[in-house]
């Protein structure tokens, strides 16, 4: 488990996903797989994994170590995993990326959404209550789920989220491009109070 350590994509002295992962290509690591878009990269992961799954508990755990490494082999760096944002009391973002732009754009990471959407689309519209620009996408791997959340986005019954990539799709060569047509940056440390009038 060295390498998703060293990287801090997992953090702990071992966890089984990160174990199951290492080993879904023996004698591979995630840097050695060929890919010729990030659909593939995403399916062959996914496909190798439920092949061999013995413990669906561990399904979010392993989508969150894909797509971080997807986004680490497509140099887009640098990113936050499970993450907190100043003044978005109570929330753990899955992913976020930080542009010049926009500000946080997070990636909300769901392997299937029945009504989990929901939480999704609260949680970007507790992100956009702070910082206006920001970009919310929900992540998965749930091809009828996802185009039934799209529809939702459409008709406004889905306010917070700006899309639904469905990770098996071409969606997610959509979302690698445009992320790669932005800057990406450390965020900066935020000081709660400014002022050059300090009565103490």
């Amino acid at each position: 488990m060295g390498i998703l350590k060293d990287l801090n994509i997992i953090v702990g002295k071992t966890t089984k996903a990160g174990s199951m992962f290492e080993n879904l290509f023996s004698g591979q690591t995630f840097k050695d797989i060929e890919y010729s878009k990030p659909s593939d990269y995403v399916n062959k992961y996914w496909k190798e994994y439920t092949s061999k799954r013995i413990d669906g508990g561990l399904n979010g755990q392993i989508f969150e170590i894909i797509i971080s490494t997807l986004l680490y082999r497509e140099n887009l760096l640098p990113f936050y995993i499970q993450a907190k944002v100043a003044f978005v009391p109570n929330v753990y973002f899955d992913i976020i990326l930080y542009s010049l732009e926009c500000g946080p754009i997070s990636l909300s990471l769901k392997t299937s959404l029945r009504e989990r959407y929901k939480q999704a689309d609260l949680e970007a519209i507790a992100l956009k209550y702070v910082h206006r620009k920001a970009k919310s996408y929900l992540l998965t791997m749930e091809e009828r789920e996802g185009k039934s959340v799209k529809d939702k986005i459409k008709t406004g019954d889905v306010i917070g989220i700006d899309d639904v990539v469905i990770c098996s799709l071409s969606d997610i060569d959509d979302l690698i491009s445009k992320l790669h047509s932005i800057k990406l940056s450390l965020a900066g440390s935020v000081d709660i109070i400014e002022s050059t009038q300090i009565v103490k």
